[in-house]
This record gives structure tokens, sequence and C-alpha cells, in this order.
């Protein structure tokens, strides 16, 4: 980790106070500080509830809500589905791994705690969160440039829609700023057209204006009227 990574969050899931302390203390010891606890099944998930985590350690034999429980109330819920969960339990069997991996765990890891594979499988599931978080955003910054392509056909484009896009440095990143580029231009080329619109329907009117004046003024009683007036402005000045 250093100062540009930001520091992962992980929760320790266990009902037995010695394990945890021993576990958030080994993972303390490996540069993970923040490490948040539960004392069993109800208590982390109230605290998946309100919080992000990138990996949660449960263990599997707890009261009431045992780890097996608590790992399916995860993978069925949206939110918390992709968050990898490490089951750790002191019964090391075939049976217990295999149950854990079918309902969605990442990693099994059994007690007590062996450093070297506690810091091995932890850092493989923080580097699996950070790719699947990495294929998570580059999904959703596609979906707003596709976004984008539909309201600039409705004429709905806004400047500053791709901002973040913008700033990717891959070639979605390039995309958009195409993409952004190509619609300021058709925006220029849509306001000059509607400005020669504009214009053309000024000279539209005057034009018909122009011609049903003629109209008027070329008719047989339009001259007569013209004759009457004429005849009037003379009397009067005589």
């Amino acid at each position: 980790m250093t100062a540009e990574t930001p520091d992962p969050a992980l929760l320790v899931v266990d009902d037995n106070e010695d394990n945890r302390y021993t576990l958030v203390q080994r993972l303390r010891r490996l540069g993970y500080t923040n490490v948040v606890t539960a004392i069993d099944g109800r208590g982390a998930l109230e605290r998946l509830g309100t919080q992000d985590f990138d990996v949660v350690l449960l263990d599997v034999m707890m009261p009431e809500l045992n780890g097996y429980e608590v790992l399916e109330r995860i993978r069925a819920d949206d939110r918390l589905r992709h968050v990898p969960v490490i089951m750790i339990s002191a019964v090391d069997q075939v049976e217990s791994v295999v149950r854990c991996i079918e309902l969605g765990a990442e990693d099994y890891l059994p007690k007590p705690f062996n450093p070297v594979i506690l810091r091995a499988r932890v850092a493989t599931c923080l580097e699996k969160k950070r790719l699947r978080d990495q294929e998570l955003r580059y999904l959703k910054d596609v979906a707003r440039v596709t976004s984008a392509a539909a309201a600039l056909e409705d004429t709905k484009f806004e400047v500053g829609m791709l901002a973040d896009v913008e700033r990717r440095e891959d070639e979605l990143g390039q995309l958009a700023r195409v993409f952004v580029r190509m619609a300021g231009e058709v925006a220029a080329r849509e306001a000059k057209l509607r400005q020669e619109i504009h214009t053309l329907r000024i000279e539209i009117d005057e034009t018909q204006k122009a011609r049903q004046v003629s109209e008027i003024t070329e008719t047989e009683y339009f001259q007569t009227l013209q004759q009457k007036a004429r005849a009037l402005r003379e009397r009067r000045s005589g």
C-alpha cells in the first residue's frame, strides 16, 4: 500500500474474542490498519449494510447465524455479492472447504492462522476485488458513452456528461474525448443552421411583405385612392 493507494477496509467476523484479537493484530502487522470487527453473523450483516468493505474474513462456526448462512446472504445481495469472502474455521475438513467454495467464498483459511498464508490470501482477494471494481467501472463508463450517444441523437446531450470518462487514460477515455469533440462540432453546426434558418425566415417574411404591398399598390382601387388623396391635398393647399 502506498500513499496513492487507499487503505483497504477489512471486516473480521468471529464470535471468539481471542481469535478476533489475534487476527486483527496479525492483519495490522501486515500493514492493514483499516480493520473492523463483528462478534457474530448478525453484527457482520449490519456492518456490511452501512459500510463498504474490500474483504470479509468470516468465521464458519458461530451461534444463531453461522458463517455459511452469512455467506449465502452476502451472495444474495446485489450490493455485496462482489465482496471477496475468506472463510475461517478451526475445522480443517474437506467437506467444509467444498461447501464454502460452492456458496461463493473466494478462499478458505484454517485456524490457527499462518501469517504467510494469511498475507497471500488477503493480498490475492484484494487484487481480485481491485480488478473486479475496475471492470465494473469500465462497464459503467461504456454505458455512459452509450447513453451520451442516445442523448446526442435526441438533441439532449450536455457538456460535462462524460467529464469523468474523458479523464481515463485508456482507449475508452480516448473514445470519450473524440465523441465529445464531435458532439461539440455537431452542436456548432446545428447552431449555425438554426441561425441560417432564422435569417432565411426573416428574408422570406420581408419578401412576402414586399410582394403583398406591391400587389396592393398596383390595384386600380389603390391607385384611385391615391388620386383622390392627391386631389384632397391640392384643394387644402389651394
